[in-house]
Order: structure tokens, then C-alpha cells, then sequence
């Protein structure tokens, strides 16, 4: 992307495994998760830090029908 972002990955519970903060921008390199993830969230760099956004918070969200 062309700018850096916070990527939120989510966990099979809900739950945010890791947070791969202030990525590079244009970088060719993989950002993984700590584990399985059935959902990302990308912020803007420094925004999850900025909301207290930390690993273990719970996530929901609604699928619109």
C-alpha cells in the first residue's frame, strides 16, 4: 500500500492475535499473523495505539444482509 498502515489480525474467537503496527509502505514483504485469522482490520499507522487497540480485545461486527 502506499502508505503505512496498523493491521489488526482476528482470531477463530473473536480476539485480536497481533498487531503488525506502522507497516511499510510499498514493501514487498509478507506481514503474518500469529495464528489463524478469519478477519483483518487495517488502520491507519498509529491508530491502533492511539484508540488503545491491544492483542486479546475482543472484536465484533455485523454482516449486513
Amino acid at each position: 500500500t502506499p502508505l503505512s498502515l496498523d493491521i489488526i489480525f482476528i482470531g477463530t474467537d473473536g480476539r485480536i492475535t497481533n498487531i503488525a503496527a506502522n507497516t511499510v509502505p510499498y514493501s514487498l514483504e509478507s506481514v503474518p499473523s500469529a495464528g489463524f485469522a478469519i478477519g483483518v482490520l487495517e488502520l491507519r499507522a498509529g491508530r491502533a495505539a492511539e484508540l488503545g487497540i491491544v492483542p486479546g480485545d475482543r472484536v465484533s461486527w455485523n454482516i449486513p444482509n
